[in-house]
């Protein structure tokens, strides 16, 4: 399960204050060194009990103000920009009973969902009782990455992000499902970055069957080249047919077949193009194109 923390720094720092000093000493979780003092900062902005209720009240009370440094979304919202490997954020948790989550489901807070991260973050819980997840923790160097693949998952039981907790969250290792909190809240992160994180993989899984059951997080390559076969480019269809056998991504060689197959004329000529996927050099591919077969064939 996630790292838990120990920080009882009672120190009190601003929003501006503890974005200069993120961008001053960085955050790599590698280092030991630098986790504890991005996750000092942390609980030291966690300590002021106004700064983000004054932001948003201050944002709504401008109306013609355009955020920069903040972007907002139906359940985070950015705090800073990247700097030093770093961005701050706030993350909204409603409970069953909040009217956003009784009119778009619970599946758009992503709860009841487990998956990874392909990224490291820090998490405080700051405002209200905090969500409750349940825990995993895998191998992620022995998951293909394929759909229906066992990959074995170890229980690490539940926890809840009350008020004060500070955890550090671990790419590729911790899993987690998240339940409604009892009440709104409300946690701040330290999200770590990291140019390579978009070619890396992040899982849902089925913890019932102990199975990988989709992929995250599907990167802007990805969607640009479905894009690009979609409208019929005769460059487009080239290069994917090329980067569908010789690109590192095994995820993007995967995305160009499946934009080649979307276009394919009739159910034959698609079965013929994912029984040329089987062959071409990718074990998820492979198994993938393997799949699509399947479900073909009825």
């Amino acid at each position: 399960m996630p790292r838990v923390i120990a920080c009882e720094e009672e120190g009190v720092i601003g929003l501006d204050q503890c974005v200069d000093a993120l961008a001053r000493d960085g955050f790599d979780p590698r280092v030991e060194e630098s986790l504890m003092l991005a996750a000092l900062h942390l609980r030291q902005l966690g300590n002021d009990r106004r700064f983000l209720g004054d932001l948003i009240a201050r944002e709504l009370a401008d109306r013609e103000s355009v955020p920069d440094a903040q972007s907002y979304g139906p359940q985070s919202i950015v705090l800073s920009p990247a700097r030093s490997g770093a961005f701050l954020r706030a993350n909204i948790w409603p409970s069953e009973t909040d009217q956003p989550l009784v009119a778009s489901g619970r599946a758009a807070f992503q709860y009841d969902l487990p998956h990874d991260h392909n990224f490291n973050f820090l998490t405080l819980g700051y405002f209200g009782p905090g969500y409750r997840s349940d825990y995993w923790e895998y191998d992620y160097e022995a998951a293909i990455g394929y759909r229906e693949q066992r990959v074995p998952l170890v229980p690490k039981g539940r926890q809840q992000l009350t008020p004060g907790k500070l955890m550090l969250y671990r790419a590729h290792v911790d899993i987690h499902r998240q339940l409604p909190p009892e009440s709104m809240s409300v946690s701040l992160n330290v999200m770590h970055v990291d140019g390579a994180c978009g070619w890396l993989d992040q899982y849902a899984f089925d913890v019932e069957q102990g199975t990988i059951s989709d992929r995250l997080g599907a990167g802007s390559s990805e969607a640009f080249i479905r894009i690009a076969v979609s409208l019929q480019s005769e460059a487009a269809c080239d290069l994917a047919e090329r980067f569908g056998r010789t690109h590192p991504s095994d995820r993007m060689r995967y995305a160009c077949w499946e934009a080649r197959a979307a276009v394919a004329q009739n159910e034959t000529a698609r079965d013929a193009l994912w029984r040329e996927a089987e062959g071409a050099g990718s074990l998820l591919v492979a198994k993938e194109a393997a799949r699509r077969r399947r479900e073909l064939a009825g």
